[in-house]
């Protein structure tokens, strides 16, 4: 199995202020602002020098992959068209190593917490706000010690930190009473002293390079998982498509061993298998390999740890069950479906999967099924 999305399952929303001690301690209140000099999502590097003229500069550790997260870009981009003109400089930086974060808490997201996803998740959500990745080293965010995403740091004219904490007390805004990122900004503003330093904080958990060790361990316990390979027949195959009484969406993709670009994408539908797969998804494969193929293509799904539902044609009529498969499909390999649990197919492709464009048809419909506290 080739390199695989990392990640911890952002199992809720809700999720997490952990309770043991983080990895590096939270920059205490009054510290000076720790100095950066950070690629960012537009293409520039920015520094900490760049904000000098701000009269109060927020900081805010935050990433792609975690609901939370993603539950308050609305409100930090709404925080910036506020405060734009009071001399508030706003800066956002992704702390989360690759390493450290592992395939399964990707569940939630179309993209990952890679310098080239940000650019994708800037450009999309129109951030109005430089958005740096620190994941290469993780220097900055060591001394910072941001414990979650997001997590606020607020520094004065002369960058001592007087506010460390959350944005506001809730994920869900319809339940927020304190807006606490606002309230040191217009304390500062004002002359006046901070009321409440310091929060605790709602999120994922910062992925330090030093989960990877464990991250591993979890990715040789997933090549252990038993590998399947089960005859279909037309029957079988159809309700397979019509997918009734799963309460999944089930993505299925018919291949070949004999078939190039489907061996050559077999892996990144491996890993968009451990994205989803703890949520309501299931992937199927269909060899197209005749009955008597079968120890040829369960090698080619054991080499690979294909612990997913596999199934081939249990049948030497290969029209028929193209057929039951999908009526529309003309016959190229691969080909692939994403189905509904109503049976509707929600993403109908032959040839090579864009999977940008895939993620970004399951995660709605995965969350159209559960949808997650904090969700837009």
């Amino acid at each position: 199995m080739k390199s695989l999305l990392l990640g911890l399952l952002a199992l809720l929303a809700v999720a997490a202020y952990a309770a043991e001690e983080p990895h590096y301690p939270v920059l205490p209140i009054g510290s000076p602002a720790p100095d950066f000099d950070l690629p960012g999502a537009d293409g520039q590097n920015h520094r900490l020098a760049d904000f000098v003229d701000a009269r109060v500069l927020v900081v805010i550790f935050t990433c792609n992959h975690c609901p939370t997260a993603q539950a308050y870009e609305e409100r930090i981009k709404q925080l910036v068209r506020d405060y734009h003109g009071k001399g508030v400089g706003f800066v956002a930086i992704s702390p989360n190593s690759a390493a450290g974060v592992r395939a399964d808490e990707l569940g939630y997201t179309d993209v990952s917490d890679s310098l080239e996803d940000m650019k994708i998740r800037a450009k999309e959500r129109g951030y109005n706000f430089p958005y740096l990745f620190d994941g290469e080293t993780e220097a900055v965010s060591m001394k910072y010690g941001p414990v979650a995403t997001p997590h606020v740091f607020v520094f004065d004219t002369e960058r001592r930190l007087r506010f460390c904490g959350r944005i506001d007390d809730s994920e869900r805004e319809e339940f927020v009473k304190s807006r606490d990122t606002r309230n040191a900004l217009d304390a500062l503003l004002e002359g006046r002293e901070v009321a409440v330093k310091q929060t605790r904080v709602f999120g994922c958990s910062t992925k330090w390079a030093d989960k990877s060790g464990a991250n591993a361990k979890w990715l040789e316990k997933v090549a252990k998982e038993p590998v399947t390979l089960e005859p279909a027949d037309a029957a079988a195959l159809r309700a397979l498509r019509e997918n009734k009484g799963t309460g999944k969406v089930r993505l299925i993709n018919i291949w070949s061993t004999r078939c190039g670009p489907c061996v050559a994408e077999f892996d990144d539908l491996l890993d968009t298998n451990l994205r989803f797969r703890h949520r309501d998804f299931e992937l199927v494969t269909v060899a197209a390999h005749l009955p008597d193929e079968k120890d040829l293509a369960l090698r080619f799904l054991t080499k690979h740890h294909a612990s997913t539902k596999n199934v081939m044609y249990g049948e030497t009529d290969e029209d028929k069950v193209a057929e039951a498969i999908d009526p529309e499909w003309k016959g190229p390999l691969p080909h692939t479906l994403l189905v509904a649990p109503d049976g509707k197919v929600i993403y109908r492709h032959t040839g090579e999967i864009d999977f940008l464009e895939l993620r970004r048809k399951i995660v709605p419909a995965l969350n159209a099924i559960t949808p997650w506290p904090g969700m837009k």
